[in-house]
């Protein structure tokens, strides 16, 4: 019987060592668990943010285009180009319902010293690329200046230029990269309908000469037209809307 009962003592205690040894094993494993949950619980927040685009501001570009920056030396565009850059004479582009995309190049060009121009060259000189963009944007948005073509002689030699090209040289018809409009394709071709014709006449003038170089596709093109030719599509090109 005593045997009996040591026996009996001796099998309660492993049972109990049994059930404590459970336990214990299950606190560390839920131990590790938590441990382990822990981090994918914090991996989202340690994700980097990836920067967006800079912000587009308006006003900013409006207020720079009207009054520039005298603390930065940033000269007013619209002592030349008018307001909502509808210049009133034809010396100054008129820039109204431009493409952004393309202003904002064209002034980068200009600061590159890419486009040559010793007025332009200084006046972007002063300004960053978020200014760039604020001023290209905010005259993408004003209405479009119209104008007229002049010289009823040559409308028809400027019309047949613009839509049909010069295929005895190998001129292409200005309205397939322009349209048919002279609205241009925005980021690649601009608004060129309504300019004033001396100034397109200036630029085709310029881009033969190898004077303006900041567009080889341009350069070939006015590298094969005439005096009478530019002339006549630069003023057929005013009337278009």
């Amino acid at each position: 019987m005593r045997q009996t009962s040591q026996i009996s003592k001796l099998t309660s205690l492993r049972a109990g060592f049994a059930v404590l040894s459970i336990f214990a094993l299950i606190g560390v494993s839920g131990t590790v668990f938590a441990a382990d949950a822990a981090p994918m619980a914090a991996a989202p927040e340690a994700k980097a943010e990836v920067p967006g685009k800079p912000k587009i501001d308006l006003a900013a570009g409006e207020a720079l285009y009207s009054n520039g920056d005298a603390t930065r030396g940033v000269t007013a565009c619209i002592t030349c180009h008018g307001p909502k850059g509808q210049s009133a004479i034809a010396t100054w582009p008129k820039l109204s319902a431009q493409h952004a995309a393309y202003l904002t190049k064209q002034l980068k060009n200009f600061k590159e010293g890419t486009r040559a121009n010793p007025i332009m060259m200084g006046m972007a000189a002063t300004l960053t690329q978020q200014d760039m963009q604020n001023i290209s944007a905010f005259l993408a948005k004003q209405p479009i200046s119209q104008g007229v073509a002049q010289d009823k002689a040559t409308i028809a030699l400027g019309q047949s230029i613009y839509r049909g090209g010069i295929a005895a040289k190998g001129v292409p018809a200005c309205a397939a990269c322009h349209s048919p409009t002279g609205a241009g394709i925005p980021a690649q071709y601009p608004l060129l309908g309504g300019q004033w014709a001396e100034y397109s006449n200036a630029q085709l003038l310029a881009f033969r000469e190898g004077v303006r170089t900041n567009s080889s596709q341009m350069t070939t093109i006015a590298s094969k037209l005439s005096d009478k030719e530019m002339k006549a599509v630069a003023d057929y090109i005013a009337g278009l809307h």
